[in-house]
């Protein structure tokens, strides 16, 4: 009904950059927030960055300064830019949205996860 489909994920080294995607369609009224998440291994799944449907932003400490989260409602697509990306970036990263589809139920929807490799 939704999908959520991430791209953009790779290897880079420590102070490199990189530019996720998220896109989302299917049965879509309306989008609210959209959001990226990251699991290291052996590690909770822990958020990165959200944004709402105004363009508020929150982001993990670990990551302001350096993460911009962005979205572009006419594609139903977020973005996670990544700069100066460290070895503790490396994870897999999950795309979220908060989506009203057709049918007025409210979900949230979950992408199958990009993998982000920050190594030397």
């Amino acid at each position: 009904q939704v999908q959520l489909v991430e791209s953009g994920g790779g290897l880079v080294q420590p102070g490199g950059s990189l530019r996720l995607s998220c896109a989302a369609s299917g049965s879509i009224f309306s989008i609210y927030a959209m959001g990226w998440y990251r699991q290291a291994p052996g590690k909770q799944r822990e958020l990165v960055a959200i944004i709402s449907s105004s363009g508020s932003t929150n982001y993990a400490d670990s990551v302001k300064g350096r993460f911009t989260i962005s979205r572009d409602n006419a594609k139903n697509t977020v973005y996670l830019q990544m700069n100066s990306l460290k070895p503790e970036d490396t994870a897999v990263y999950y795309c979220n949205a908060d989506i009203m589809n057709y049918f007025s139920r409210r979900s949230e929807y979950w992408g199958q996860g990009t993998q982000v490799t920050a190594s030397s």
